[in-house]
């Protein structure tokens, strides 16, 4: 809570503009609050910059078509980009990059990042982009304040085997309840479940909850209510928003500091424990 307050209340100063690249026909690099709201939503960017596949050294050349910018690994693999004539560089002819590298200015992808340098580094860029769009304004915000909510862009996990669990191969789900289905298929002697950790927007990553109450409360009110009527879901009301909204105290004595036997065993039981959102 101190954490949004702390980045809501300073975005009313941002500004909503876009950075027209001068003799660049269709490439506006957005600015203020756009593209605050670009980063916390992870969208790709209107302007997106390649990023090198592979490391190695770098050859630039010019063509009519525009500038192909070639990497060669060490093994003699190449991987060739095409971006426009007036695009600026960020390599030179025979600059040797490291696999991630950025190879034109624009903006990353986000996904691709994590998938090429990393998770931790997909987190810093976040970070690094958001404050960028603030200090460009004046306006100065302690960093924990946004690690606070890129943490929880990035705590959520997506299948990559199903093992011997309920998971489908693509299924997001939260790291807890993750880690509670293969304690317990592994207590059985099964095959655990194998995940990989995503980054997700703030509105997608809001559904990704263990309450389906919560869920409810802020988008897609309808269909998570659908849902959670048609499996017959149970609240085990362990979050702060979940309490707020029956009316009962919020969970902040030092005793719920962790979760209780009662909650884990909830858990394990719901298997999941969170509302179908793949189609979200």
């Amino acid at each position: 809570m101190i954490a949004a307050q702390s980045i809501g209340e300073p975005g009313t100063q941002l500004t909503m503009r876009v950075k027209h690249t001068g003799g660049v026909v269709g490439l506006d690099v957005t600015q203020g609050l756009p593209r605050v709201e670009e980063l916390f939503e992870a969208r790709t960017p209107k302007v997106l910059a390649p990023m090198a596949q592979i490391g190695g050294k770098v050859k630039v050349k010019e063509t009519d078509r525009g500038i192909i910018i070639t990497v060669t690994g060490d093994d003699r693999v190449e991987e060739k980009y095409l971006v426009p004539a007036t695009a600026q560089l960020q390599v030179t002819d025979g600059q040797k990059v490291p696999m991630g590298w950025q190879l034109t200015s624009g903006s990353l992808d986000i996904d691709e990042l994590a998938k090429i340098r990393g998770i931790r580094a997909a987190q810093e860029y976040l970070i690094n982009e958001i404050q960028s769009v603030y200090e460009s304004q004046g306006i100065q915000i302690s960093d924990k304040h946004f690690e606070v909510i890129v943490r929880k862009m990035s705590d959520k996990l997506q299948v990559t085997d199903g093992g011997d669990t309920n998971l489908l191969v693509g299924e997001t789900l939260d790291s807890l309840s993750f880690r509670l289905m293969n304690e317990k298929v592994k207590a059985k002697g099964d095959k655990s479940a194998k995940a990989k950790q995503i980054v997700l927007g703030i509105t997608r990553a809001s559904l990704f909850t263990l309450s389906w109450l919560s869920a409810a409360s802020f988008i897609e009110t309808t269909r998570v209510l659908t849902q959670a009527a048609i499996e017959g879901a149970e609240d085990p009301l362990i979050g702060l928003k979940e309490n707020v909204i029956i009316g009962r105290l919020i969970p902040t004595s030092p005793e719920r500091a962790e979760f209780h036997p009662q909650d884990l065993e909830y858990l394990t039981k719901t298997e999941s424990g969170i509302p179908d959102v793949s189609s979200v």
